[in-house]
């Protein structure tokens, strides 16, 4: 049960992340590998300002603007610099390296007995840790995926579509298709950014090797909901993506309880999304026959 519950609280952090990934390479239609690095710049601006007094809510509303910021570096090098979208994505996550290792003063940074977001939950019922994020995480997720629902079918929303979808016909209805780019991955990157912050107060520390495999976590999740779930709306998806990331957090658990070693999860986590790639097609061609 302990391990069922861990899931649901871990899955609910990631989908955070996973909304992130979805925004920049299914709506941008970006592969956006920033991704890598502002999920620990997220988690290291959170965790420094915690542990030097900084009230938790406003440590992780700045991580969430740290993650944005690096999201419109990575959308100034493309649209003005010119930039290939994948190079100045890797551009921007190798210096957010060096700078995670300034803002944390080395590769960790602890966050034992101070002050985390899931605590004020304790100010008005005591509550296990697993269960006090859970609730968090669903208050934020119901927050945070309302507001996109909006955002998205307002004009402003309709034209970061229309850039993902074919930009030369955005950009001759007047629409900026630059200042779209810089705007989607700047959402984008600040939601990784907000799940790196919670995570790192739910995991009780914030390391530097945190963003590693980051992106294909998010794509698994996204490609379990596209698998299952078919000809959803936007909204839908918005709602349902988390459902993939419990889901994905599910055989991660798994994949644990029997024995498998922690430093294989990225492996799991490639061969997972391998699979849920390659399970239609193989459907297919086995209707076929």
């Amino acid at each position: 049960m302990q391990v069922i519950i861990s899931a649901i609280a871990e899955g609910l952090l990631w989908s955070f992340m996973a909304i992130g990934i979805y925004i920049s390479f299914r709506i941008l239609k970006r592969p956006d590998l920033t991704t890598e690095g502002s999920f620990p710049f997220g988690a290291a601006v959170a965790a420094t300002l915690i542990v030097n007094g900084v009230h938790p809510l406003l440590a992780t509303l700045l991580a969430f603007l740290a993650g944005a910021i690096a999201g419109l570096v990575t959308g100034y090098l493309m649209t003005k610099a010119n930039i290939p979208g994948l190079l100045a994505g890797i551009l921007v996550m190798t210096a957010l390296y060096s700078i995670n290792l300034v803002i944390m003063g080395g590769s960790n940074v602890s966050l034992l007995n101070s002050a985390r977001l899931t605590d004020l939950i304790d100010q008005f019922i005591h509550l296990p840790h697993d269960f006090n994020t859970i609730v968090i995480a669903t208050l934020l997720l119901i927050l945070v995926v309302s507001l996109l629902i909006f955002c998205f079918k307002t004009d402003l929303g309709q034209a970061l579509i229309a850039t993902g979808d074919n930009e030369k016909m955005a950009r001759s209805m007047g629409i900026n298709t630059d200042g779209m780019k810089m705007l989607g991955l700047a959402l984008a990157n600040g939601l990784v950014g907000l799940a790196g912050g919670l995570l790192s107060q739910y995991n009780g520390y914030a390391d530097i090797s945190m963003g590693i495999g980051i992106f294909v976590i998010g794509l698994a999740a996204i490609i379990i909901v596209e698998l299952f779930y078919k000809g959803l709306t936007l909204s839908a998806r918005f709602i349902s993506i988390p459902i993939g990331a419990i889901f994905y957090r599910f055989i991660v658990a798994f994949a644990l309880y029997i024995g498998l070693p922690p430093q294989l999860l990225n492996l799991v986590s490639a061969v997972i999304l391998g699979l849920f790639l390659a399970l239609p097609k193989l459907i297919e061609k086995r209707r076929a026959y």
